[in-house]
């Protein structure tokens, strides 16, 4: 193994359940704190702590940027498109009851998992967005020209 091979093996055992706490709280987040927010860094965490242990490489291969890009944008369409939908359905803007006219908790339930799974993926995708970038930039020693 690799020089820190208690670090590898301490992130190995820890990553999955990182990701899985990050779901818990994105489907939680209906009935206590939490939500897509809070999921969504939880889960860029992992991959960040992934991509510190194994290097950037590593993580760029297990979540490729295109991944990253596709993640943004359908986290906003999501988000966006849940509301456009209850707009269509002849309610106001992220009205969730028209989802479900006989039941309107169940339409609001099923409106808020959209927007938070939303939430999630852009907030996910934005934050490994954000760490691809500043660990791609080139390294600049000082008094090197």
């Amino acid at each position: 193994m690799n020089e820190h091979g208690i670090l590898r093996v301490v992130s190995k055992l820890l990553i999955p359940f990182i990701a899985i706490f990050a779901f818990y709280v994105q489907f939680h987040g209906d009935y206590g704190p939490g939500g897509g927010f809070q999921a969504g860094v939880i889960l860029a965490a992992s991959v960040i702590l992934y991509a510190l242990i194994f290097g950037l490489e590593a993580a760029k291969s297990a979540v490729p940027p295109s991944w990253v890009r596709f993640g943004m944008a359908m986290g906003v369409f999501l988000y966006g498109g849940t509301g456009v939908a209850t707009w269509l359905l002849g309610g106001e803007f992220l009205n969730y009851s028209v989802f479900t006219p006989d039941h309107p908790s169940h339409g609001q339930h099923y409106g808020i998992l959209l927007v938070e799974l939303g939430v999630l993926l852009a907030v996910a995708s934005v934050m490994l967005a954000i760490f691809y970038a500043f660990g791609s930039r080139p390294v600049n020693h000082p008094g090197e020209d």
